[in-house]
């Protein structure tokens, strides 16, 4: 094995168009004269969609299929969304090279902070994700199966939760 051999650098048919910023970070064939493209400030998918790091709930490598569960907005609310999980898209990737390591870091690096908190009936997660190019947190809550999210006093106080996390979180003055 040569420790010195390089990827293959990403044919230009297969480039999206980055913003001026944004970088290669590693990349993966697909069928088709397609690719899945992981960049600094995202994963681009077939068809020119990009989904941001921090808009990726989850990612799982089984060692040939990346599945990528992406956020979708359920409401937006004053300081925070909620948001729910969209359809699973799953690629089979015969060479993945370092696609789904830098998928997985690159998610995980996005959440800055994230807590769970047991409701009477369900619960939350509270999420504070770092958005590249964005000052700040990004904040998020997803509720559990089965919580009434639309029950006031579960809209006030998760309100309240998100608040304190914001609170905690904030840089000193």
């Amino acid at each position: 094995m040569n420790l010195l051999r390089r990827r293959p650098k990403l044919p230009a048919a297969l480039r999206p168009a980055l913003g001026p910023d944004e970088r290669v970070v590693a990349w993966a064939a697909l069928d088709g004269d397609q690719a899945l493209v992981a960049t600094n400030h995202g994963l681009w998918l077939p068809g020119g969609k990009q989904l941001g790091w921090h808009e990726i709930h989850k990612a799982a490598w089984s060692g040939r299929e990346l599945r990528i569960t992406p956020a979708e907005l359920a409401e937006d609310r004053t300081e925070y969304v909620v948001l729910v999980d969209g359809p699973v898209v799953s690629y089979l990737l015969l060479e993945p090279g370092q696609l789904p390591d830098q998928v997985r870091s690159r998610v995980t690096r996005s959440v800055a902070y994230t807590s769970h908190h047991p409701l009477n009936a369900g619960g939350v997660r509270v999420v504070g994700r770092r958005v590249p190019g964005k000052n700040g947190l990004s904040w998020a809550v997803r509720y559990d199966a089965g919580t009434p999210v639309k029950l006031p006093a579960v809209t006030e106080l998760t309100g309240q939760l998100v608040a304190a996390a914001q609170e905690a979180t904030a840089p000193p003055e």
